[in-house]
């Protein structure tokens, strides 16, 4: 769903948005590899920017879904790291390794800052309500990928459970197990949050008042 032109970015957002990629995509992909690209949290990224792009309230909006959450658990993590000398839960130690390029991690600190220029952007275009679905269905894609990949990355946890790091029954069983993890204890929720906060996108709201 396109947002009205009246609540279109200003061409500054949107050009921020492709001029990131073109630094942030080459830099991970040299730095990682490119099945990198199939963490939900790379996957948001480049959605969103598209979201801006083009003026798509469902990519925006499904992305906001995919990264709240997510987004604030990594800043936690790598916060208490940074304050207290150890991690909270894990997933951010690699924000510490020496064997990468400085610059390159510090790029990593986007966690920080797509939760609020997500917000920025469902408070100015609305939340569609169609993001929850469309969000599933990527995360399924993203997940089903990923168990192509190096078992040792563990994208996804599609290997192995972020919890009790084991791998719960055959693969198809653990797969839908993770999966229906993510949308039922991270999305649903996320998703009826949202839908209360923010007011669908105008063309949207039209079409339910007519």
């Amino acid at each position: 769903m396109h947002i009205p032109k009246d609540a279109q970015f200003p061409g500054w957002v949107r050009w921020a948005s492709v001029i990131w990629l073109a630094l942030w995509i080459p830099s991970y992909w040299i730095t990682w590899g490119a099945a990198n690209f199939l963490h939900l949290c790379d996957i948001a990224v480049i959605l969103a920017c598209a979201g801006f792009w083009f003026g798509n309230s469902r990519l925006l909006s499904s992305q906001a879904i995919s990264s709240l959450v997510a987004d604030l658990l990594w800043d936690l993590d790598a916060g208490w790291k940074l304050f207290f000398g150890h991690h909270l839960f894990g997933g951010t130690e690699y924000m510490w390794d020496a064997h990468y390029p400085l610059w390159v991690r510090l790029l990593s600190l986007f966690h920080v800052v797509l939760p609020v220029v997500l917000l920025w952007a469902l408070y100015r275009a609305g939340y569609d309500r169609g993001g929850f679905i469309f969000q599933s269905s990527v995360a399924a894609l993203a997940m089903v990928a990923a168990r192509y990949t190096d078992s040792a990355l563990n994208i996804n946890y599609v290997f192995r459970d972020p919890i009790l790091h084991r791998m719960w029954g055959p693969e198809p069983v653990h797969l839908a197990l993770m999966w229906l993890g993510l949308v039922v204890v991270i999305y649903l929720p996320t998703h009826l949050l949202l839908q209360k906060i923010f007011a669908p996108p105008q063309s949207a709201a039209s079409t339910t008042e007519s």
